[in-house]
């Protein structure tokens, strides 16, 4: 028979293989570090190498899950007597890269404050074995702390032909640097960033190394000190590996990979541009640029741009965008103009703003044609100024007034851009019409008369009057809108002033414009909008492109806008309160202001002389002049020093002879000067709606100018004490009999002070006794009405005193008739015989009989007739019969 084949069984029923698989599956056996070291570090011990290697082997069975904060240093000891046999013996190499693997997981830890009592320990090992980081937390922090970082750096110097290891190192400096400040800042310290740049240019067929380089450069830019990493990348050296790898990824790289970081670099390069002193136009860099701008738009002589394709896909329009950012940029150094005028720049933005051209050589979407468009006027408003000749042989005026005629029309134009530039610009032109008068602006306020006239001759004024009408209709009231109708007011004021021909040509319409907008309410302020600036610039128009022509003027003042000036002034904040005062002051030249700023009154019924003197008045509250509680004056040698002028000699510094001392800078820089001339316009004496107070201030404005060259002169003569200088005696003379001048005309405007207060004092004084008496005679015929009602209720309830007061009254009656008797005369009494008076209530007599012959007939005993008659002098005559006769009033 054949033997048989299966292995022999193990005790218990196990064959030999089966027994081996559970060897493999038990744990091994407990491991001691203290019996470790000993075997390697007792050099008395004759320890072969494979018992080494298999207690090595042991000890990562033994640790597989991690090693113990407690146990790290002797873990790491073992590795060092690993590292130091690895060079004579590579079988050490796979042993360690194990246990190295083990120090790659999480740390163990047996109590909660293992982590800060084994934090040393950890440092130290980290650095001696410069491996990746362990936890989020714990080792990103111990490896700040242990300065791997910077080790690595200083260790690409050592690998210049280990491709793969240099690879690996910068892929860990990306991971160290990516969200470490102190990693970054450990890196710059080893001049990192140059050091980045070096690497760009070597021989690498995979790229990675351009990549990582490129990615650490990112990190230091984003993590760490950006004015760091931008001096160390503007050395020379630096911009020209920059340059290198530009150019090497602009005409070779084709893949979306190449693109992008062909766009990283850029990024890179437009920072260091940042830097005046970075040398990009020495390493021919900055041409290079130029030439990639202005491509394809201008043809170039360039040889390398032959090459250079573009494929116009969303890369190629984000480095457009970022070449348009680079432009701007290098403007900080003014030798690059020379480069922009060689390379046709101007006229490669102006090719962009055109609306009606489109790009031959180029296939860009019509949202990045906008986009670009946008970008290039917005680019424009910072290097057209510095390049005015090129501006003007481009007839840069005429293309932009093109663009606003096309940005006027209503052609159901729809804007697509989300861009920064098109904000608050979709479905319109609005995003357009706002960056062309920001340029136009900025062109205008440069004040060069022959660009100022060449716009003029292409009919700008006209167009613009027109335009900002347009607006104002056509788009709601927001941020933009307002921006636009600012800057169309400042370029009308920058073209209109001083020039006589043009403020005619502003004319009619201009003053219609001006007039509606000054009727916008001075509450809006402060809305955040900026309608702050708008009335600003609409005042500034009134005063660049109004005053001083006879017809804008008139027509100005017909249609009331003195009135819209003064209303402003009056509720409109501090800050422009200058301005339209100014304004005013201009507008006082015409005859005819100053009988319409008499007419005009305010919401409360304020004259335009009480306006100003209570600006005067909270004027001198904010400067600190010191006037007593009547507003008179209170320093007699100084009446209108403010406070923040001083008056101490020590502190008197003397200035040169250019610059003005804080006496002339007073009346440059408040509103007391342009106040005191309105007055001097619209005079001192008769204003309308002024108090005894109000003609206190003005006894003080009247006299301003006297007082501010006392002031001048005062100023001089502590300057020249100062100095030690001493004038020669006629000066002397001169300067006291200035100052005792001075001191007289305040002693003058003192005392019509004083003589204001008590006239008016004396006012009050006799307004207060005309009130009391008044109030006296109404007591006293309070008391004469109660005491007539009294005498009445007496006479009609006792005819005692109703007999008294009869007599009294025939007395008075009798003492009343003269007694100087005409002998010639005939006097009849006034009695009527039969007549039985009794006087009952008043003068009322009643009448008891008549006789006959009076009444034309008997009347019935019971009955009385009353007739009011006048009683005259004479015989009775006949009367005839008529009715009833009652009481006759005695007169």
């Amino acid at each position: 028979m054949f033997p048989s084949t299966a292995p022999a069984a193990a005790p218990g029923g196990k064959n030999a293989e089966e027994d081996e698989e559970d060897q493999d599956a038990q744990p091994p056996e407990p491991v001691e570090l203290e019996e470790a070291m000993k075997l390697v570090e007792d050099p008395s011990l004759d320890t072969s190498k494979e018992r080494i290697l298999c207690l090595l082997v042991k000890l990562s069975k033994r640790f597989h899950n991690g090693f113990l904060l407690k146990d790290l240093p002797e873990v790491f000891k073992v590795l060092s007597f690993c590292a130091d046999k690895a060079n004579d013996h590579p079988e050490y190499i796979p042993a360690m890269c194990d246990i190295l693997r083990i120090c790659g997981l999480p740390f163990l830890k047996e109590k909660s404050s293992d982590e800060m009592k084994y934090a040393p320990v950890v440092r130290e090992a980290l650095s001696q074995m410069g491996l990746r980081l362990a936890s989020p937390g714990y080792k990103v922090q111990m490896l700040e702390q242990c300065g791997i970082a910077e080790t690595l750096v200083l260790s690409l110097a050592l690998l210049e032909n280990q491709l793969e290891v240099k690879l690996r190192v910068l892929h860990a400096l990306q991971m160290l640097s990516i969200a470490s400040e102190v990693n970054c800042r450990l890196i710059l310290k080893a001049q990192g960033a140059s050091k980045m740049c070096s690497i760009m240019t070597e021989q690498d067929p995979s790229g990675q190394l351009l990549f990582r380089a490129s990615e650490v450069l990112w990190n230091l830019l984003e993590k760490g000190n950006k004015e760091e990493v931008t001096s160390q990348l503007s050395s020379l050296d630096c911009i020209l590996s920059l340059k290198e790898a530009f150019l090497n990824q602009l005409f070779n790289g084709f893949r979306q990979y190449d693109l992008q970081l062909r766009n990283d670099l850029l990024v890179i390069i437009s920072l260091i541009a940042e830097n005046p002193k970075a040398p990009l136009i020495e390493s021919g860099l900055a041409k290079e640029l130029v030439s990639s701008f202005t491509f394809p738009e201008i043809k170039s002589q360039n040889p390398l741009l032959r090459s250079l394709k573009l494929s116009f896909n969303y890369e190629d329009y984000e480095m457009k965008k970022l070449l348009f950012n680079t432009i701007v940029v290098m403007l900080s150094d003014p030798c690059a103009l020379q480069l922009f005028k060689e390379g046709s720049v101007l006229l490669a933005l102006f090719y962009h703003v055109n609306p009606s051209k489109k790009l031959e050589k180029c296939c860009w979407s019509s949202v990045q044609q906008q986009e670009l468009q946008l970008q290039a006027l917005a680019t424009l408003v910072s290097v057209a100024p510095l390049m005015l000749d090129d501006y003007l042989s481009c007839q840069g005026n005429t293309r932009l007034l093109l663009l606003l005629e096309w940005c006027a029309e209503q052609d159901g134009y729809f804007g697509q851009g989300h861009s920064f530039h098109g904000t608050g610009g979709r479905g319109s032109k609005k995003a357009q019409l706002r960056y062309c008068l920001r340029l136009l602006r900025t062109m205008a306020s440069l004040a060069n008369e022959t660009l100022n006239q060449d716009l003029c001759d292409e009919g700008a004024i006209t167009q613009l009057l027109g335009i900002i009408m347009q607006v104002e209709a056509a788009y709601e009231e927001d941020a933009i809108t307002l921006e636009i109708t600012t800057d169309i007011q400042l370029i009308l004021s920058a073209l209109c002033e001083d020039h006589l021909h043009r403020k005619e040509l502003f004319g009619s319409d201009g003053v219609e414009m001006t007039i509606h907008f000054l009727k916008t309410s001075a509450g809006k302020f402060y809305s955040g909008l900026g309608h702050n600036k708008l009335i600003i610039s609409t005042v500034d128009c009134v005063w660049s492109c109004i005053v001083g022509c006879d017809t804008t003027e008139d027509l100005f003042l017909e249609k009331g806008g003195v009135f819209l000036l003064l209303d402003l002034l009056e509720s409109s904040p501090t800050g422009i309160h200058s301005v339209v005062l100014g304004t005013v002051l201009e507008l006082c030249d015409n005859p005819r202001t100053v009988s319409l700023i008499g007419a005009w009154r305010g919401w409360a019924g304020h004259t335009a002389a009480r306006l100003l003197v209570q600006l005067w008045k909270e004027e001198e509250r904010e400067l600190g002049v010191k006037r007593d509680h009547h507003g008179g004056i209170v320093d007699t040698k100084n009446p209108i020093l403010s406070a923040y002028q001083g008056k101490d000699p020590e502190s008197l510094e003397p200035l040169p002879a250019d610059k003005p001392s804080a006496a002339v800078m007073d009346v440059m820089e408040n509103l007391r000067a342009k106040i005191y001339s309105i007055f001097c316009k619209i005079g001192f004496e008769d204003l309308p709606g002024l108090t005894a107070a109000d003609y206190v201030t003005i006894a003080i404005i009247r006299r301003y100018l006297d007082f501010k060259v006392g002031e001048v002169w005062d100023e001089i003569t502590r300057e020249l004490e100062a100095e030690e200088v001493r004038p020669i005696s006629p000066d002397v003379e001169a300067l006291q009999a200035i100052a005792k001048a001075t001191e007289d005309k305040v002693k003058i405007a003192t005392s019509e002070q004083a003589e204001l207060l008590e006239k008016q004092r004396q006012q009050d004084l006799h307004k207060e006794q005309l009130l009391y008496s008044e109030i006296k005679f109404n007591h006293k015929q309070q008391e004469l009405t109660t005491k007539s009602y009294e005498h009445f209720l007496a006479r009609t309830s006792n005819y005692k005193i109703l007999l008294e007061s009869r007599k009294k009254q025939e007395e008075s009656i009798e003492s009343s008739k003269t007694e100087i008797k005409d002998d010639e005369s005939i006097f009849h009494p006034t009695q009527i015989a039969g007549l039985h008076v009794t006087n009952f209530c008043g003068r009322v007599i009643t009448v008891d009989s008549t006789p006959t012959h009076l009444t034309g007939g008997p009347l019935a005993n019971t009955e009385l007739a009353l007739e009011r008659v006048p009683i005259q002098g004479g015989a009775p005559q006949r009367l005839t019969k008529g009715p009833p006769m009652g009481s006759v009033p005695v007169r």
